[in-house]
């Protein structure tokens, strides 16, 4: 790994371990994104590093989050324009659950409207995640985020019910409104593990007010997950 970590703890060991290992498929000159989250951000760093050291040239790079942009800025790595007229080569992105046909559950990070935009902008999404996050269904271990309007959000919370969500209104620590990067509020939505991914993210999808969810489905081409048998990387 680049850089010890500071206190050690396994689950962050895997979580480095798994990014630095997808920043392997990165090329000189290749169009990058950049996910959110703290698996994301390990490969954010390591990739900075590599453009210190000279290892990687030419890179470009769009963030799917303001405090990912901020990073890599900070870090020195060249950023395309916020309106994303290229193709991306790879993105890397870490997930909160996966199941085994390589869909995911996103958003925790509050980012899954800009993180799915870039998904489908991208030749290649790379998932990386530690063991924890896998699951035989998903919905076992993570509820689903979706990003409301503000306007007549609790219109969306009924709907969702319909759908048997038990919805929470996403906080901050201080217990005020989590708003995302574009303006919108999150309900993490626990539909229990779910039967049919796809026929909720249409349902989801079909809803006026509900900007996006946090079903990606069919959008990951590859995944690298570390744990305590080390690392695996699996394709579809």
């Amino acid at each position: 790994m680049s850089q010890a970590l500071a206190s050690p703890d396994p689950q962050l060991e895997y979580k480095q371990a798994a990014a630095e290992r997808a920043i392997d498929f990165i090329q000189s000159g290749m169009k990058v994104g950049l996910g959110t989250g703290s698996t994301a951000l390990f490969a954010t760093r390591r990739l900075g590093e590599l453009l210190q050291t000279g290892q990687l040239r030419d890179i470009r790079a769009f963030a799917t989050s303001k405090a990912t942009d901020a990073e890599a800025r900070r870090l020195g790595i060249a950023m395309l324009s916020d309106d994303l007229s290229e193709t991306l080569d790879v993105t890397i992105d870490g997930a909160d659950e996966v199941d085994p046909q390589l869909n995911l559950i996103k958003g925790g990070g509050g980012a899954l409207l800009r993180e799915k935009i870039v998904a489908q902008a991208s030749a290649r999404e790379i998932i990386v995640v530690d063991a924890s996050k896998l699951s035989p269904r998903l919905g076992t271990r993570f509820p689903v985020p979706v990003e409301v309007l503000p306007f007549a959000w609790r219109s969306q919370a009924h709907f969702l019910e319909t759908l048997g969500a038990r919805y929470t209104l996403r906080q901050t620590r201080d217990g005020a409104q989590f708003i995302t990067d574009s303006g919108n509020l999150i309900l993490d939505c626990d539909f229990g593990p779910i039967a049919d991914a796809q026929k909720l993210a249409d349902a989801l999808a079909a809803r006026a007010g509900i900007v996006e969810h946090g079903l990606f489905i069919g959008l990951a081409t590859a995944l690298i997950v570390a744990g305590a048998d080390g690392i695996r990387y699996q394709t579809k």
